[in-house]
């Protein structure tokens, strides 16, 4: 059993963990090094064409975008701030960010990081707290980025698959049979692609069974779509807990670039020991003050939450009248579909009408990722729908 209120063991050297060959490579991969669009090719943008070869007019449903902008007060904030983009931090303003999401989500402002995105934080997560002797467990489907890092750096992969019996959620029991002596658990809830939570109890007991120099990671990027509570709750009693956010769902910041990072101030040592201090101190003024107004409307969030859980579940009463299943389960602006075959085909016949629909994971070759856009762009999604599978 973990003992939460240990020290955590002290770091390893980064000969111990990598070789200078894998340090180099990491850096390039947190750098310029290497292209996100070589290493993430699901990241780059697609242009869809009809069947004459001309460029369609577009409904993008596949990379869990929220169909608006910024929420619009967090909109003027951030125009605002343009006019003093002239300095690195006019009035303080990232300090002024940290403790207003210290007072909004009850956390001690020596616990958070404010990042560009969330993308950095977790691909240094994989490089500070697994390594080539103490892999990474996830389940499968999940995102996929910290399995690409893990394999780019050498770091072996365990995956626990998620299956109906447990109505598609992570099993954490599961993911410490597939690896009781890993680095890294790593938890997205809501699940990215299927939506599904993982219960507080279920982290709680991965965290109080893990081996005690673990660390377990939850990605919230999806948190503000259901009303489960956060992980947390349990960051006070924890020292071997990191919890990631990002304003690019729900609110709306996904070209802005705004994350955050809570753990233990030793996890953020840890992390920040591959020339961290830039990435977490150089961000855009304008977007910390779209993300800060952002955090300080909970009507508008709300209302957000609750005008996409219509739509979703308008979609999925659609397609279970067409015969066509959907996953169960979902509590995040995203829903899989299992179209009983392979879903690079309908993703194609999608495509020629000017719909752009998510991806499939190889685990699950017949069943796409959908993104819930707005009710009007969820209608021509139904009827393209229609018009594939006529009966």
């Amino acid at each position: 059993m973990t003992d939460p209120t240990s020290p955590i063991p002290a770091k390893p050297s980064i000969s111990q963990e990598f070789s200078r060959r894998q340090f180099t490579r990491l850096a390039g991969l947190l750098g310029t090094g290497v292209s996100f669009s070589q290493l993430f090719p699901t990241a780059q943008a697609r242009t869809p064409t009809g069947e004459a070869g001309q460029t369609n007019a577009t409904t993008y449903i596949d990379k869990n975008e929220y169909w608006t902008g910024p929420l619009p007060q967090a909109a003027q904030a951030a125009q605002k701030e343009i006019l003093s983009g002239n300095r690195y931090d006019p009035a303080h303003l990232h300090e002024d960010f940290l403790q207003t999401v210290a007072s909004v989500e009850h956390v001690p402002v020596d616990r958070i990081l404010v990042w560009q995105g969330s993308m950095d934080p977790l691909i240094r997560s994989v490089a500070a707290f697994a390594s080539p002797e103490r892999g990474l467990v996830t389940v499968d489907p999940t995102f996929e980025v910290p399995w690409k890092v893990a394999k780019y750096l050498n770091i072996p992969v365990h995956r626990a698959p998620l299956t109906a019996a447990e109505n598609y959620a992570t099993s954490t029991r599961a993911l410490l049979k597939a690896n009781p002596k890993a680095g890294l658990y790593y938890v997205c809830s809501p699940n990215n692609p299927t939506g599904t939570s993982t219960p507080l109890d279920e982290i709680r007991w991965l965290l109080d069974n893990k081996p005690a120099d673990a660390v377990v990671l939850v990605d919230e990027a999806y948190i503000h779509f259901t009303t489960n509570p956060s992980a947390l709750s349990l960051l006070r009693e924890r020292r071997d807990l990191l919890i990631l956010r990002t304003f690019s769902k729900l609110f709306g910041m996904a070209g802005l670039r705004v994350g955050l990072s809570f753990a233990h101030p030793d996890l953020h040592q840890r992390m920040m020991r591959y020339d961290g201090e830039a990435a977490t101190r150089l961000i855009n003024v304008s977007a910390l003050a779209g993300a800060k107004e952002s955090l300080l409307l909970p009507d508008q969030i709300r209302k957000r939450r609750d005008d996409m859980t219509a739509v979703r579940e308008a979609v999925e009463q659609h397609l279970t009248k067409r015969g066509i299943p959907v996953l169960p389960g979902s509590q995040a602006n995203m829903i899989m579909v299992d179209w009983k075959r392979p879903a690079a085909e309908v993703a194609e016949a999608f495509e020629k009408n000017g719909v752009i629909i998510g991806r499939n994971w190889p685990i699950w070759p017949n069943v796409s990722r959908i993104t819930i856009g707005s009710a009007e762009e969820m209608q021509l999604f139904n009827r393209q729908v229609d018009r594939i599978f006529r009966t």
